[in-house]
């Protein structure tokens, strides 16, 4: 079991999240898919935040971990599609019986979707529940009040940026839930993030303040790389981007779309005629 637990709080209640790590590092799941559990103190019952990808050592490392920590499942939830997170949805709640929640219906097992602003008690620790999309249609945060913690899947990394890849990520949606978790930052409510890949984040404010800033500076890059030439999304990408590593190309060229559609809606006209040019590169011969 690899453990990222939080140190106490000073002052404060004993920590309520402990981590197992997936072992599937790569170079868009950082360290590993992390798989949170949650549990106030004394409690028998958890929830489950992400089960991971489909790796039996994985739900068995997760297993063991809930025995240490002396608590069952209550529940189950999917912060988004993704299959380094769902991959052992059934798997896990075939092994434990607990439902499982995600706001896709597709995800859900024994009960119902969540919707944005639900929100459910596990042993007394209340869990609300955050619509986050952007990354995915599907994503959501956790905020979880008494801790101050905000468990946000792919929506904020440990590390680096989180990947907005068109059709399903949507840029102007991620912009938004980044901005609406700062505003739960900014009241002083949320004093950790708990993300979905990477080490823990113990200054919410400045990090969300510098991915908004970051996404506005490769807007501007974008923007830049068009004025300069670029005319479609594969010279966009080497411009903004580099050379992509060994089987990122199609991921980076996903985002460039996504912050195209984006800048296209903002009125540039550039933005749609480099769309418009990659659609019509990459259509079949009739």
């Amino acid at each position: 079991m690899t453990d990222n637990s939080i140190d106490d709080r000073p002052g404060g209640d004993p920590q309520r999240a402990h981590c197992v790590v997936a072992d599937n590092p790569g170079s868009l799941t950082l360290d590993g898919t992390n798989t949170w559990i949650l549990a106030e103190p004394g409690a028998g019952r958890c929830v489950v935040v992400d089960p991971g990808p489909a790796d039996p050592d994985h739900l068995s490392a997760v297993l063991t971990a809930m025995t240490e920590l002396g608590v069952t499942p209550a529940l189950a939830v999917v912060t988004h599609r993704h299959p380094d997170h769902t991959g052992n949805v059934d798997a896990f709640s075939e092994a434990t019986g607990a439902p499982v929640r995600a706001l896709d219906p597709a995800w859900c097992r024994g009960t119902v979707p969540f919707v944005d602003g639900d929100w459910f008690d596990v042993g007394g620790m209340v869990v609300e529940v955050m619509a986050t999309p952007g990354h995915t249609s599907d994503s959501l945060s956790l905020f979880v009040p008494v801790d101050g913690s905000l468990v946000t899947g792919d929506t904020v990394l440990g590390r680096g940026t989180a990947l907005v890849a068109h059709p399903d990520g949507r840029l102007d949606e991620y912009l938004s839930s980044l901005n609406r978790l700062r505003s739960v930052a900014a009241a002083g409510n949320a004093i950790r993030l708990l993300p979905g890949h990477g080490p823990q984040l113990d200054e919410p404010l400045r990090v969300l303040d510098v991915l908004l800033a970051h996404r506005e500076d490769r807007l501007e890059q974008v923007q830049a790389a068009m004025a300069a030439g670029a005319t479609d999304v594969a010279a966009i990408a080497d411009a903004v981007y580099g050379m992509p590593g060994p089987g990122l190309r199609e991921a980076v060229d996903a985002q460039v779309k996504a912050q195209l559609v984006y800048l296209s809606g903002r009125g540039v006209l550039r933005a749609g005629e480099a769309l418009v040019r990659s659609a019509e590169a990459s259509a079949p011969d009739v």
